[in-house]
């Protein structure tokens, strides 16, 4: 296909998502206004995943007592890898799952699991290899071993917060994933609360490109991305146009589907063009630096949700350890101050 009517496909495409959002943002902001700063408390955490600090070159154990002890986390959101787990069907190896948590339980932390195959960090679905020449059905019926193991094993651990079910589920337009199946998502949220009725279940939606209704019916708590800048062959840098107000009013909207709305992933870390560790940090800091960081926690605090989980400490943690630039971390510290 020529180049050209590629690019005008993906104009045809995105020019009018972009202009529903801009569309939208603005509707909401002149029917509930800018919100002021409002003046409550805010628990803030952050992602944790081990697979993303040693895709970084890091020793994933030494960046998450890091996190635990020199940032001060005490609220952390932690995915199982199922092809970290199950690298041989039936066979479960979950050491480094209870390490974490019991490492958490040790400083007074509270630990969200993240469950199934689609969880955190690209390529977002983690299948196992032994997966490939099953069907959907067989892939699925494994999957639910799989949560079913996890969930009985640390459903009675004291670090043990809540539940999440997959992450983004419903976010078709990412990842490298099967197309979302609403009956399998729906069963495995089912899954988990039968065998554990003790602690909420969260479902996950992404901030920008959802209506976040399906996600919130089948959840006790709904959790939403909050990017502000991306990256994509077509716009290159892409900055939302979004005022907080448009992600409060949505939360008013779902209000009577869901018992709490969060936001399970606030973006701290750049969205480059290519690999992050093969990026230079000039081009790193075009898209996530101080003030960037600076400005997201302040929007964040302006669209009134009471729970912000961070995205991109990891990223924190390089800087400091593998390119001797530790400011971005060491003021890191100031934001969980007030979490502790």
């Amino acid at each position: 296909m020529p180049r050209h009517t590629k690019r005008h496909i993906k104009l045809f495409i995105w020019f009018p998502i972009v202009t529903l959002i801009v569309g939208v943002s603005f509707w909401f902001w002149s029917q509930y206004g800018n919100n002021p700063y409002p003046n409550y408390s805010i628990q803030y955490g952050t992602t944790f995943s081990s697979k993303y600090a040693k895709e970084l070159g890091l020793d994933w154990q030494a960046a998450y007592i890091a996190t635990l002890d020199d940032l001060g986390v005490k609220h952390l959101r932690i995915p199982i890898y199922w092809d970290e787990v199950e690298t041989e069907p039936g066979v479960y190896i979950l050491t480094h799952v209870e390490w974490m948590l019991n490492e958490a339980a040790g400083r007074g932390a509270d630990v969200t699991l993240v469950v199934g195959n689609r969880v955190p960090r690209w390529p977002e679905c983690h299948p196992p290899i032994w997966t490939i020449n099953l069907s959907e059905s067989e892939v699925n019926q494994a999957e639910a071993r799989l949560v079913r193991e996890v969930v009985t094993t640390f459903k009675g651990h004291p670090a043990l917060k809540r539940w999440q079910v997959e992450n983004e589920p419903f976010l078709s337009v990412f990842g490298e994933c099967e197309p979302p199946n609403d009956t399998h998502i729906a069963a495995m949220s089912q899954l988990v609360h039968d065998l554990d009725q003790q602690h909420e279940i969260m479902i996950t939606d992404s901030g920008e490109l959802s209506s976040w209704t399906k996600a919130a019916s089948g959840a006790d708590v709904l959790g939403i991305s909050m990017y502000r800048v991306t990256w994509n062959s077509f716009w290159g840098y892409f900055y939302y146009p979004i005022p907080p107000v448009h992600y409060s009013a949505k939360a008013k909207l779902v209000e009577p589907l869901v018992n709490k709305v969060i936001v399970s992933e606030l973006q701290v870390e750049p969205w480059p063009p290519g690999l992050l560790t093969a990026t230079p940090l000039a081009e790193q800091f075009k898209s996530m630096n101080q003030e960037r960081i600076n400005a997201n926690i302040d929007f964040a605090r302006r669209t009134g949700f009471s729970e912000v989980y961070l995205w991109g400490t990891e990223w924190w943690y390089w800087l400091k350890t593998e390119q001797n630039s530790p400011d971005i971390w060491n003021n890191g510290r100031q934001i969980f101050e007030s979490s502790r």
